[in-house]
């Protein structure tokens, strides 16, 4: 029997008015997989986190946040920029053995953050 962990994310779901900006974003960027699922929603898998591109919801700045690992913020806000994100904030030190971070608003007007140690 395969147990999931309980405190594990197993799942997440991205507003995502226009999917098809949002297919190319993602997956130039961080190199996510992404399916069609249907007109209004796909599918993608990152490794780590499987989640969904969501049509019918709405994009907010505010709500439950996460980070996006990444190994080169600096590079990956170059990316972001150039495929119609939105810098929130540059790279930043967080502390002692903690790295950095950074945070973007996605073409769908998401805020997320981005994670790494260097």
């Amino acid at each position: 029997m395969n147990e999931k962990n309980p405190c594990r994310i197993d799942w997440v779901t991205i507003p995502a008015a226009d999917l098809e900006t949002s297919k190319e974003f993602y997956s130039n960027i961080f190199g996510w997989k992404i399916e069609d699922y249907s007109p209004d929603f796909l599918i993608f898998s990152s490794g780590t986190v499987n989640g969904g591109l969501d049509r019918n919801k709405e994009a907010c700045s505010e709500g439950i946040n996460f980070s996006i690992t990444v190994e080169d913020i600096s590079e990956a806000l170059e990316k972001i920029v150039e495929l119609g994100g939105e810098i929130v904030s540059e790279k930043y030190w967080i502390g002692s053995e903690l790295g950095y971070s950074a945070s973007f608003k996605d073409p769908n007007g998401n805020h997320i953050e981005l994670w790494s140690e260097k």
